[in-house]
């Protein structure tokens, strides 16, 4: 099983904090007139909002924490790895192609459900078998994490379709999708750490009866 670079806790841990934080201060720039429960974080990023920039920038910095994340999680399958680092173009995308002041767009919507759905997928497309995989990646975490995210995106449409608390629903699965990859990274580095005594042990016994 390939090692994790250190840097990618690193990469993976800031993808949620630079989400959440951007969200809260740019809600707090936008003032009242924002209501976090009803309205969408894409709201907070469209142009002329006081919260533009900063909610832009977060969006920003999220992709770019997703595709470090996905090119250094190595032990997670490729397709798993090619989904997160998809979630993090969508993320790129959402910041170029922002929802306008007012309405709908076709664009920024599709962009959207395409960012929730590849990150839905990742952690079962990530999955290895064996008993050397961490934890995270095993099929059981993977594929309860996966089942939890669809049912999160499918509580945020709901909710939006019904004009509901659809940004509180947003909130919480973006949330999710985005400290998932901390805890995968997390996990592979645990096991690394655990994996590298018992190596040591065996080298040391193969030494001694030379």
């Amino acid at each position: 099983m390939r090692s994790v670079p250190k840097w990618v806790l690193v990469s993976s841990a800031c993808a949620p904090a630079v989400l959440i934080i951007g969200w809260m201060v740019a809600a707090a720039l936008q003032g009242p007139a924002y209501d976090p429960a009803a309205q969408t974080i894409s709201v907070l990023a469209a142009p002329g909002g006081s919260g533009y920039w900063v909610m832009t920038g977060a969006f920003i910095a999220l992709g770019t924490c997703h595709l470090l994340t996905a090119w250094g999680l190595r032990p997670a399958a490729a397709p798993g790895r090619v989904a997160l680092a998809a979630g993090g173009v969508s993320a790129l995308v959402v910041a170029v192609v922002p929802a306008p002041s007012s309405g709908g767009s076709l664009s920024h919507g599709s962009v959207t459900v395409l960012g929730f759905t590849v990150l839905a997928a990742w952690p079962v497309l990530a999955a290895r078998t064996g008993d050397s995989v961490p934890w995270a990646l095993r099929p059981l975490p993977s594929l309860g994490a996966t089942a939890v995210m669809a049912v999160g995106a499918a509580w945020f449409l709901f909710e939006l379709h019904l004009h509901g608390v659809a940004g509180v629903a947003e909130r919480a699965v973006t949330t999710l999708q985005s400290v998932w990859p901390f805890v995968v990274a997390l996990s592979c580095l645990r096991h690394s750490a655990r994996g590298a005594p018992e190596v040591t042990k065996r080298n040391d016994d193969v030494t001694g009866r030379r």
